[in-house]
């Protein structure tokens, strides 16, 4: 067979142009649209942030005002998925995720309709429904009533309110908003990927998202904060960091919560919710599980020079975790920020839209003899 150059995973291949973020993964550097995320952090909200991916700047006023009421409007399921939440409410809350952006397809009334405009009022729906229907379903698997969804209520405020029943106090409402704009978009990674694959057949945004929310669920992918709960569970106590850590590296394990595909040097978003970590331990009483962290961070310290930084990752899972959030809602959590990425990335797609059909190199026999069965 003739001789190819691979590139296994599709490492450093180019896929197509892109304006939806800029990451820079040796300076640390992540844009959304152009602007940085410290601004954004430090500046803005996941609804503002979310208009500025799918649109590509920043709303007025007034457009960041309507933008809000088409959220907050949205965000009751039809009673037809309601039942479908219900029926599986056993399930993991990806799968009960995933199949319920499915089951939206069929009430939706752009369901077929590629259109932007179609794409963004589906978008706005998805995007309102996601936390819905993760509150929902949560409540149900504990036997305990779902939460009407409150129009007074922000759209992090409302997600806490309607998983735990109580409005939420600001910090808390800060701490989810903070947490979605820094995961609401991140390049071509493995579910954006995967929604563009599905978008570059034509396929609708249901579908897409899908498709994403399918890839997102790979502990590979969406999993690491729900590892670095289950590593600071582990090690229990401060003084037991370093040791566990070493213990850990000597036997040629990975550490949660470390390391990236793209960054080189400390994620940029990791810096935010570090110290939101800080201060919502100390505030709940709860100082030990930052210790813990600082103290596996001080472990870790000389492999940076390896290029093995803290990640984003490492410090959302506390802060969850302080919000009173069960860990298998992590992931889920990372995907009520990410369809505001993954939206983006299917809006480009079908604005320049090229079928996306890898090749794979043929590495088997050939002209084998067929045997019949009889004979076999």
């Amino acid at each position: 067979m003739d001789q190819v150059e691979l590139h296994p995973g599709l490492r450093g291949i180019y896929l197509d142009n892109t304006r939806s973020s800029f990451i820079d993964g040796t300076a640390g550097t992540l844009l959304y649209q152009g602007y940085n995320i410290h601004d954004l952090a430090r500046e803005s909200t996941f609804e503002e942030v979310t208009y500025l991916l799918w649109f590509g700047r920043l709303p007025t006023m007034a457009e960041l005002r309507q933008f809000d009421v088409d959220l907050r409007t949205n965000r009751a399921i039809p009673p037809g998925v309601m039942a479908v939440i219900d029926l599986i409410k056993n399930g993991h809350p990806m799968d009960v995720l995933r199949t319920a952006v499915s089951a939206l397809a069929a009430f939706d009334p752009d369901a077929g309709d590629n259109s932007f405009e179609a794409s963004i009022r589906k978008g706005a729906r998805l995007t309102a429904q996601f936390p819905a229907i993760v509150a929902t379903h949560a409540r149900l698997r504990q036997g305990k009533a779902p939460v009407a969804p409150d129009p007074l209520l922000n759209h992090a405020a409302n997600f806490l309110y309607m998983l735990h029943g109580q409005k939420p106090d600001a910090t808390s409402t800060r701490a989810v908003d903070l947490d979605l704009i820094l995961h609401a978009e991140h390049g071509s990674n493995a579910s954006s990927f995967a929604a563009r694959v599905a978008a570059s057949t034509l396929a609708d945004l249901h579908a897409a998202v899908t498709a994403g929310l399918a890839t997102l669920k790979g502990p590979l992918h969406g999993g690491a904060a729900e590892g670095v709960m289950a590593l600071v569970h582990a090690i229990g106590s401060p003084e037991n960091a370093e040791p566990y850590v070493k213990r850990l590296l000597a036997e040629g394990k990975h550490v949660m919560g470390f390391g990236h595909r793209v960054y080189k040097t400390e994620d940029p978003r990791a810096r935010h919710l570090r110290d939101l970590a800080r201060k919502m331990g100390e505030d709940r009483g709860l100082p030990a599980w930052y210790t813990i962290l600082t103290r596996v961070e001080e472990a870790m310290a000389p492999l940076r020079q390896k290029g093995i930084h803290v990640n984003v990752d490492f410090y959302s899972g506390a802060v969850y975790y302080l919000l009173g959030i069960p860990e298998d809602l992590f992931v889920p959590i990372f995907a009520i920020s990410r369809i505001a990425g993954w939206i983006c990335q299917v809006l480009e797609q079908y604005a320049n839209n090229n079928l996306i059909r890898p090749l794979l190199h043929y590495a088997g026999p050939v002209d084998l003899p067929y045997v019949p069965l009889k004979d076999r």
